[in-house]
């Protein structure tokens, strides 16, 4: 097991590097060997008792540092299973000035997309729905909703509701929602977005191949057609360790 251990994480020089905590140290150690690719994506993480002995430090010092490394979703921790490598992210950035949909995002940085369909259909509406959407009685709701994914590594869940007024047939979604909006000239041209910090639960954690408790962005957007009419009530749930929304500030009036 040493062997293996010393193949996989060198430790030269570990103990008596640069003053800082040892769990630091290991958790570097540890991240170098992720995104080198020693420990490759969906590896099993030695155990932690093997771990502690290999770099002669405490079995408390081992779960730090994997801890730290769980939180920043280079490893997942699967119940009954062991802790599991998670292929590093590349991290987007994402401008809130421009309305734009999540396949016109990653084309532009050049990434493959692809969804995985959660729902598709007609449906009578939730309260909720009727409320945001301004539903007349009797009126049916179209629910998208999707896993994306690009470069095969799942970003986001997105569950979008539009009346079937606007979408009366979602299974003509095949790629972009907005797409299929322009067609019928009704694509939204502005949109309120809510955005906040949430810790990811199941069942979307697996979805998202991410560790129960790891922390996501949750986002709701109503978007507007040009008449100011809503068109679309979007809940989506992003990986806190793949997106940085960024908003350029100008200074106001005094």
């Amino acid at each position: 097991m040493s062997e293996t251990l010393s193949a996989l994480l060198p430790l030269d020089g570990f103990q008596a590097a640069s003053a800082g905590p040892l769990y630091l140290k290991l958790r570097q150690t540890l991240e170098d060997a992720i995104r080198s690719g020693r420990l490759a994506h969906g590896a099993a993480l030695p155990a932690e008792r093997d771990l502690a002995d290999y770099a002669s430090v405490s079995r408390v010092t081992v779960r730090k540092a994997v801890d730290d490394l769980v939180k920043d979703g280079l490893l997942m921790r699967r119940h009954g299973s062991g802790t599991f490598v998670v292929k590093p992210v590349s991290r987007v950035e994402q401008p809130l000035s421009h309305l734009t949909s999540f396949t016109e995002d990653m084309a532009r940085r050049g990434l493959a997309t692809r969804s995985e369909w959660l729902e598709r259909g007609l449906y009578h509406p939730s309260p909720e729905e009727s409320v945001m959407l301004g539903l007349a009685p009797g009126t049916l709701v179209a629910r998208i909703g999707r896993l994306r994914i690009a470069n095969d590594m799942p970003l986001a869940i997105e569950r979008a509701s539009l009346s079937a007024e606007f979408l009366p047939d979602p299974t003509r979604v095949t790629t972009s929602l907005y797409a299929e909006l322009e067609k019928t000239s009704t694509r939204p041209v502005r949109a309120i977005q809510r955005i906040s910090a949430c810790n990811v639960k199941n069942p979307d954690a697996g979805l998202l191949q991410m560790s129960v408790g790891a922390a996501g962005l949750s986002i709701e957007r109503i978007s507007y057609l040009g008449s100011g009419r809503v068109v679309e009530f979007t809940r989506s749930l992003y990986r806190g360790d793949a997106y940085d929304f960024v908003a350029e500030l100008t200074l106001g009036d005094r």
